[in-house]
């Protein structure tokens, strides 16, 4: 059975590409798409006042890297044309006064416009604004104090020094690839367990298999150690990717991480071929893998916080050996932590695996039966 599934895998040379090349070009498509930094945000300048000040500002906003100046308004009519088409998603506005105010040591308001139809790039263009106006304040007061005070040394002040441990730079881009291979993998493993004993149903060899002495254990073992032979090659493949061409660091110890897939595989496998044996056709596998697979991604971490959830949520995500793998995943590229810390996802790991290969074990029999 093991050589009947190799042969029938990797004797169509598309397959071959289906299998070891697609998934690397995913990784590096997904890995530059899965990322929460926001970049050339397209703004428009709104400029009242057209002061030195009102200009200073507006250069430290396009200078930043976040904000791409795509046009400059004069009117309201115009910067409400540009919002509701989208093409600018902020418009940065100085009011007449906004630079005497500044030098007459009064409070100066400036006003950013953005379109709140996303509400997470709103909260983080609105942090990068909030850094930028709150940096040049400071530097208007440090100059207005020392004017003031002369040759006397200003007074003391407390400042907040910020370290970011594991992932220095705060690139989203080197928390998201690893949880992308997880999925690769999940879906891989999902995808072509769960067609296996389907394709046998369909083209009519199920029946002869079942008159030769191979035993149910014996038919399951031959139909999931090719495709945990081939996933294994995968996570290898995309591992690679991510480390080489994004530049993720493995920090920790790989027998970790391969002991975690393992323990992960026996779970996707095992849901892989407990849908086979619930299907009937390839199309009614390849949608029940997709109702399996798009909830586990969302209830898994990898998109939306597991805390931020309802409580009866966050307990059906107990459920999915996608959430456990991402915590040793992440834990063993970024951390480098090893079995002592990452001992409870891998004790629920061993739990989940041989209950799935277990509840699909017991189905194919009832469906032989």
């Amino acid at each position: 059975m093991i050589v009947k599934e190799f042969l029938q895998l990797l004797r169509d040379p598309r397959m071959k590409f289906v299998l070891f090349v697609v998934p690397a070009v995913q990784m590096v498509v997904f890995g530059y798409a899965a990322s929460n930094d926001v970049r050339d945000i397209p703004t428009a300048v709104f400029d009242l006042d057209h002061s030195v000040r009102s200009r200073e500002l507006a250069a430290r906003f396009l200078a930043s890297g976040h904000f791409d100046r795509v046009a400059s308004v004069q009117d309201e009519d115009r910067a409400r044309n540009l919002l509701d088409s989208g093409e600018i998603s902020a418009l940065l506005r100085f009011d007449p006064g906004f630079g005497g105010d500044l030098e007459g040591g009064r409070t100066a308001r400036v006003q950013l416009i953005l379109d709140g139809t996303d509400s997470n790039t709103v909260s983080i263009v609105l942090a990068y604004a909030r850094g930028i106006t709150d940096r040049y304040a400071r530097e208007i007061q440090a100059a207005r104090l020392a004017r003031v005070q002369g040759a006397f040394r200003p007074p003391p002040r407390v400042e907040l020094a910020t370290r970011a441990w594991f992932n220095e730079n705060l690139e989203s881009r080197i928390f998201f690839v690893p949880g992308i291979i997880a999925n690769l993998v999940l879906i891989i493993t999902l995808v072509l367990t769960s067609m296996a004993v389907v394709r046998e149903k369909e083209i009519g060899t199920m029946e002869q298999i079942l008159v030769t002495p191979i035993r149910p254990v014996e038919f399951l073992l031959g139909k999931t150690l090719p495709f945990a032979v081939i996933a294994f090659a995968d996570v290898g493949l995309v591992s690679l990717v991510g480390v080489y061409w994004f530049g993720v660091p493995i920090r920790g110890n790989p027998l970790v991480l391969l002991l975690g897939t393992t323990l992960y595989l026996m779970s996707t496998l095992g849901a892989g071929l407990l849908i086979s044996t619930v299907s009937q056709t390839q199309q009614q596998a390849m949608m029940t893998t997709f109702f399996y697979a798009f909830p586990a991604i969302l209830l898994s971490g990898f998109v939306f916080p597991i805390a931020n959830m309802p409580e009866p949520v966050q307990w059906i995500t107990y459920l999915n050996p996608l959430r456990y793998f991402l915590v040793i995943i992440r834990g063993v590229f970024l951390k480098g932590i090893g079995i002592d810390i990452l001992w409870p996802q891998l004790v629920g790991l061993a739990v989940l695996g041989p209950a799935t290969l277990g509840l699909a074990s017991l189905r194919f029999r009832r469906t032989l039966s």
